[in-house]
């Protein structure tokens, strides 16, 4: 209980620290942090909508006639749903290994710590019945010392009349 109360309030990490060295496991070059990156980008609400806006904005100017550089069955918009799919995949599977592996590494240390925990609480549980051991045999001295002292009290108040009956001669 010293170690913890000494250790400070950011101690309940420790388990984690011993995972500093995988950083490089998970990629942590330019290429894989911007893939990564992407990768979380293309599940948001922010992507979804902008890229709404833009493909109805791109079929509305088509279809009207505003611009008429991808006509009507938008070949080119096709291309570049294919090109986006034929990147996003790719970037997707990468950020889930890499997040795939730091769940395992977190859920390694979180099972440390689980077990650091049970042994530090069997031991405590040893410390107490030893304790409570100990103290049963001083419990049990004490009782067999205030037993003698009742003895040696009725002893002595025993030699005490005798004495007295025989001083004051009776």
């Amino acid at each position: 209980m010293e170690k913890s109360a000494s250790a400070g309030p950011s101690h309940h990490f420790r388990f984690h620290r011993s995972l500093a060295n995988l950083a490089p496991v998970f990629g942590d070059d330019w290429f894989s942090l911007r893939a990564e990156g992407f990768a979380r980008f293309f599940g948001t609400p922010k992507f979804l909508i902008g890229q709404t806006l833009f493909v109805s904005t791109w079929i509305v100017l088509n279809l009207t006639g505003v611009v008429r550089f991808d006509v009507y069955p938008f070949i080119l918009l096709n291309l570049a749903f294919s090109l986006q799919a034929a990147y996003a995949a790719p970037l997707i599977l990468l950020a889930q290994t890499r997040q795939a592996d730091r769940d395992k590494a977190h859920a390694d240390a979180d099972a440390r710590h689980r077990e650091d925990l049970a042994l530090a609480t069997q031991q405590r549980q040893e410390q107490v019945a030893e304790l409570s051991a100990r103290m049963m045999e001083l419990l049990k001295q004490n009782t067999e010392l205030t037993a003698m002292t009742k003895a040696m009290s009725e002893r002595i108040e025993i030699l005490t009349v005798e004495m007295h009956g025989r001083l004051s001669g009776k």
